[in-house]
């Protein structure tokens, strides 16, 4: 009896002893991955923030900020993400090749550190388990290896903001199992490799903000593709045909600021799931198609800065956030009943649209959220002040060159107002104090009158008035 309770104690203590060992291993950090995770440490030169303090040798790796243990004891994704609004919030260095150690990473996620930089890291090609790469926001630079392509596995690549250079490499078109192409914001050139197309999976395709050029690649395969975004490009030629097969799943369409030509096609309008659609400051002609009247759905729409005429359609958008029509050829008259009825649109951008009413008319279903309102180079009468004053939002007011008469004074000028341009109207009274708050202001050629509150801003943002004085303009006379 004594024997087998001998026995029995020393297999449950030997249990306990093998539970506490196997607890200790998986919680231990793996010698290659704090290896690996400190050499990147070490390559940081700079941590305001003391994003990496906690990093420390001898410690549970598994419980470091941005460390994730998905595999036993090892380390299977990195995740440091700057926070925007913070200054302090960057990571300054290079990104350390010792990284390779920690073999069983399937992510690598450094996004808006600002401050990495250093050429492609070239270790993730050995990286067996890797799927997911954002690189983003950073100061990588250099070019894009041509054996880019090589990385077969990877479901998601990014390095969108960073400052490479050079063109895309054709391998690209190797990368048959990737979800998501991120690479704007850099400064790549050239064409767009025509094996792109063979990226059918993609449901994300971001090649905005660089120097592209040539005509825009044919997506006729890209079936599941929702975001598309090329703006900010030297495209040229007209939006092709292919494009309309994206029409069931896209709900971003951005082409924005190229050199794109020709009429707008009807097939936007059968794009009924578009959220965003961006056409703005191309050399888009003729008249918009009257299928947008299909856009039920659509919050975004820009058509600013193109060569469109009347007539616009009459849309059934059931509630626009953000429009801009503005620097066009058209002649609205007034602002449309689809826009006027929005009751959560935000930005209404439609300068030198051929406006002409009385604003004190116009009564917007909802004015609370509005952050932006452009109404420049119209022919607009009446006072804004019942519009405004019913704004805890606004950002930025534009209005110059129209025939707006009020007494400036009686504007409330709320804390979030940046952006104030009255310019070439007919207003009157005194500029009130509450201007030391904006960024940029110009209430030049009008009738104001009387001394100047302190502000930062130039002559030229009160010149041409009736009698306004006080710095920068010349001092008031005593009476």
């Amino acid at each position: 009896m004594f024997a087998f309770r001998t026995s029995l104690f020393f297999l449950l203590h030997l249990s306990v002893l093998t539970l506490r060992f196997l607890s200790a291993a998986s919680a231990a950090c793996h010698v290659d991955d704090e290896s690996g995770l400190l050499a990147f440490k070490s390559a940081i030169t700079h941590d305001p923030s003391g994003m990496l303090q906690n990093w420390t040798s001898g410690t549970e790796c598994c419980k470091w900020p941005g460390i994730t243990c998905l595999s036993g004891n090892r380390v299977t994704s990195i995740y440091l993400v700057g926070q925007s609004g913070k200054t302090n919030s960057f990571l300054s260095g290079t990104i350390s090749p010792a990284l390779v150690k920690v073999q069983n990473l399937d992510g690598i996620y450094l996004m808006n550190l600002r401050n990495i930089s250093g050429p492609f890291p070239s270790f993730l090609f050995r990286l067996p388990k890797l799927l997911f790469v954002y690189i983003e926001n950073n100061r990588l630079s250099g070019t894009l290896p041509q054996d880019i392509g090589n990385m077969t596995q990877l479901n998601a690549l990014s390095f969108e903001g960073n400052r490479f250079v050079g063109t895309i490499p054709s391998s690209i078109s190797r990368l048959t199992g990737l979800g998501q192409l991120k690479l704007g914001g850099n400064f790549l050139t050239g064409a767009v490799p025509a094996g792109i197309s063979r990226l059918k999976n993609l449901t994300y395709l971001s090649l905005k903000q660089n120097r592209l050029s040539g005509s825009i690649p044919d997506f006729s395969s890209f079936s599941d593709l929702r975001i598309l975004e090329l703006s900010g490009n030297k495209f040229s030629g007209k939006i092709p045909n292919s494009i309309s097969s994206l029409s069931s799943k896209l709900a971003y369409l951005e082409l924005g600021h190229n050199s794109l030509i020709g009429q707008i096609p009807d097939f936007l309008g059968n794009f009924t799931s578009l959220d965003t659609l961006d056409l703005s400051w191309n050399k888009f002609s003729g008249t918009v198609p009257k299928t947008f009247a299909k856009l039920t759905k659509i919050f975004n729409l820009d058509l600013s800065h193109n060569l469109l005429v009347d007539p616009f359609p009459e849309m059934s958008v059931k509630g626009i956030e953000s429009l801009d029509l503005s620097y066009n050829h058209f002649h609205l008259g007034t602002i449309p009943k689809w826009v006027t009825s929005s009751e959560i649109i935000y930005s209404l951008k439609l300068a030198k649209c051929g406006l002409k009413f009385k604003i004190d008319d116009w009564k917007p279903s909802e004015t609370y959220f509005y952050d932006y309102i452009d109404l420049s180079e119209n022919e607009i009468t009446g006072s804004p002040i019942q519009i405004l004053n019913r704004t805890d939002y606004l950002v930025g007011f534009w209005a110059s060159g129209n025939q707006l008469r009020f007494d400036l004074s009686k504007l409330r000028i709320v804390k979030t107002l940046k952006y104030l341009d009255v310019s070439r109207n007919k207003i009157f009274g005194k500029v009130p104090a509450g201007i030391i708050g904006l960024q940029k202001l110009n209430v030049s050629h009008n009738h104001l009158c009387g001394q100047l509150p302190p502000s930062k801003f130039l002559a030229s943002a009160f010149t041409g008035n009736d009698c306004l004085c006080g710095s920068p303009l010349p001092a008031c006379k005593k009476e």
